[in-house]
């Protein structure tokens, strides 16, 4: 099972005993979900689809204990194998398809069947029934990529200005949700793992959530432990280049004028650099006698370094 199929499945097993907040999340879910199919004048039938089963039964368990409307869950069986079976939700004319939309919020007050592609004003100045609304969005269009993989939730709507509508709500919550078209549809989105976490918890999907965040502190500890371990392995590079220019500008002095005719503090750390050519400047200050700190002997080699340079430069080779 997805990562998403999980999430949805814990959210519809989230309930609410004001029917406000209950009203809300249905409106969402049939806003993404529903289809309104027109039946001669002024009459018209809902159909609410998904190829999830429990958010079905939620639908069936709404419509009943808030609108006293009592519908059938019908399967559809898929003809492509690779797919979920279908579970279609009817309300009919008869049932009262146009009062439920209204009193939802879908369709406009009056005797015109206009959709209202705004999100009702009720719903938009209270943050109880926004964060209602967005699971039943969620529930009814939305889905949530594998951590593992990326980081990446979404909201898929066909209809432009009801996009821009949801994706102010979304953002009123301290969000910034972004809106891309797919073919002919226009997508609300979220990448940030943290604002995808933030809004797992808004909806109520709490172990979803904790997945979520597992998953992006064992990523981060694996990011900061390949850090390290770069930079390590460059610093490490970068000692060992150092050491073997070190150590050939040295043999050069030798076989040209020798390290003996070299002052005692270079000829001393000269030799040392020969004889210990795995150690670190640090290692090898303090092996001296007396020892001295990491910069000074830095500050010999680089002394040995621009002899060795001059020489060089004066054609004194071998």
């Amino acid at each position: 099972m997805s990562f998403s199929s999980k999430t949805k499945n814990e959210l519809v097993r989230v309930s609410s005993s004001q029917k406000k907040c209950n009203i809300a999340e249905l409106s969402g879910i049939i806003r993404m979900s529903g289809t309104i199919k027109l039946k001669g004048f002024q009459k018209l039938n809902l159909e609410i689809a998904t190829e999830n089963a429990a958010i079905a039964r939620k639908v069936f368990k709404l419509l009943k204990s808030n609108f006293n409307i009592h519908t059938q869950i019908m399967v559809k069986k898929n003809k492509n194998l690779k797919k979920n079976n279908s579970y279609i939700l009817s309300v009919t004319s008869e049932m009262g398809a146009s009062t439920l939309l209204k009193d939802l919020g879908i369709l406009n007050e009056g005797n015109n069947l206009i959709i209202n592609n705004d999100i009702p004003s009720s719903i938009m100045e209270d943050n109880k029934l926004k964060k209602s609304y967005i699971r039943g969005t969620f529930l009814g269009g939305g889905s949530v990529s594998d951590p593992e993989k990326t980081y990446h939730l979404e909201f898929v709507t066909n209809k432009e200005q009801y996009s821009i509508s949801l994706s102010d709500l979304i953002n009123s919550l301290g969000f910034n949700s972004k809106i891309v078209m797919r073919k002919s549809n226009y997508v609300i989105y979220l990448k940030e793992s943290e604002q995808i976490s933030d809004l797992l918890n808004i909806m109520g999907a709490h172990k979803a959530l904790l997945d979520l965040e597992n998953v992006r502190i064992v990523k981060q500890m694996r990011n900061n432990v390949n850090r390290i371990v770069n930079c390590e392995t460059a610093n490490l590079s970068k000692t060992v280049n150092a050491a073997i220019r070190q150590i050939h500008n040295i043999e050069y002095i030798k076989n040209t004028i020798g390290l003996e005719s070299l002052p005692k503090n270079l000829k001393e750390i000269a030799y040392m650099r020969i004889q210990y050519q795995d150690l670190s400047l640090k290692e090898l200050g303090e092996i001296l006698n007396p020892p001295i700190g990491k910069s000074g002997v830095n500050h010999r080699l680089r002394k040995l370094e621009k002899l060795a340079e001059d020489l060089k430069g004066k054609g004194r080779g071998i």
